[in-house]
């Protein structure tokens, strides 16, 4: 199903509505949101979660980026946000225990970008949080330990926008971490559109594909 709905403010209500009827039964509900890189992942899942009335956390696969360190010593530093330069393994091992939660908080790392490093025990869920809204580029991967992802998800929605738009993000947003404007080009274009040609074949397993204007989606409001 694809939504693309022209007015801002009428798409963002019904996606929190349909975000809050998946979580309306009161056992934990798991919400992917992926796409490719720059297509908006994060500031959908952060906006879904800040009109959720704190019954929501957001979790980002980001977090299980192995190190820099890591990454050199196997020889992938070059390619940094692979899918094959991710902890799988531990990432499904978190979201099984997101998924059938304990009477404990659940600690999730964050991926810092000013760092390029994940952050152990950023990200706190408590056990009565309702939805949990997981952003990733390869939530929708099939091989490997990713392929026993789709199954825990409630719903997985696929953001994307116009490419121009998205590459212009992406190069703005490497620029404004610290690469020069030609290596914010070069990696944009090279690792990430590489990363971003294999995400889009995943495209048709999502449940929903969202296309919004995701700068005009902190002033939308999205009260019923």
């Amino acid at each position: 199903m694809e939504l693309d709905v022209p007015r801002q403010e009428t798409q963002l209500r019904e996606l929190v509505r349909r975000a809050r009827e998946l979580a309306a039964d009161g056992r934990r509900t798991l919400l992917g949101v992926t796409g490719a890189p720059g297509d908006g992942k994060s500031t959908l899942g952060r906006t879904l979660a800040d009109h959720m009335d704190g019954t929501a956390r957001v979790v980002g696969m980001d977090g299980f980026h192995l190190s820099k360190a890591q990454l050199a010593r196997m020889g992938r530093l070059d390619r940094m946000g692979a899918i094959d330069t991710f902890d799988a393994v531990g990432f499904l091992v978190l979201l099984r225990r997101l998924r059938d939660p304990g009477p404990d908080t659940v600690f999730a790392p964050e991926f810092r970008r000013e760092l390029e490093e994940p952050i152990a025990g950023s990200t706190a869920i408590e056990a009565d949080v309702g939805l949990v809204i997981v952003e990733g580029n390869y939530l929708l991967a099939s091989e490997g330990p990713w392929g026993e992802l789709h199954s825990l998800f409630d719903e997985v929605w696929y953001c994307e926008r116009d490419e121009a738009t998205r590459l212009e993000n992406l190069i703005a947003r490497h620029r404004a971490f610290g690469k020069s404007d030609a290596e914010a080009r070069r990696w944009a274009l090279g690792p990430d559109q590489r990363n971003a040609d294999l995400i889009a074949t995943m495209r048709q397993r999502a449940d929903l594909v969202v296309t919004i204007d995701l700068q005009a989606l902190d002033t939308a409001p999205a009260s019923p």
